[in-house]
């Protein structure tokens, strides 16, 4: 079981930044493709970002490329998502998952955080 623990959502104005956290102690997260997903009040969970293991390929939903950058620091078993030009639809709470590999994990995480609440004011 792989815990991940995510960290820096809040409050932010409409069109400011947030940079999401998502660490754990396990050792094997190098050998994990990461991703983001959130799930706004009444609607269903979706992807946001995902980046592989290796050579750092990323995956973004359409609704948010161009304003959110995933990054990951295998030093520090964490990674990140950036979150710029932020509107009221982003509101949500975001969750970290893990997977074997970035198809997986876009798809069916093996291993979720417990999420973070981003809210958006206008």
């Amino acid at each position: 079981q792989v815990r991940l623990v995510e960290s820096g959502g809040g409050l932010v104005q409409a069109g400011g930044s947030l940079r999401l956290s998502c660490a754990t102690s396990d050792p094997t997260f190098g050998d994990l493709a990461m991703a983001w997903f959130r799930q706004a009040p009444g609607k269903e969970r979706e992807f946001v970002a995902a980046i592989s293991q290796f050579f750092n390929i990323r995956k973004y939903a359409d609704s948010v490329k161009g304003r959110f950058t995933i990054s990951r620091d295998n030093a520090r078993n964490t990674v990140y998502l950036k979150m710029d030009s932020l509107k009221s639809e982003d509101m949500a709470v975001y969750y970290c998952a893990a997977g074997a590999t970035i198809a997986d994990v876009t798809t069916r995480p093996d291993f979720w955080g417990q999420g973070t609440q981003v809210t958006i004011s206008s």
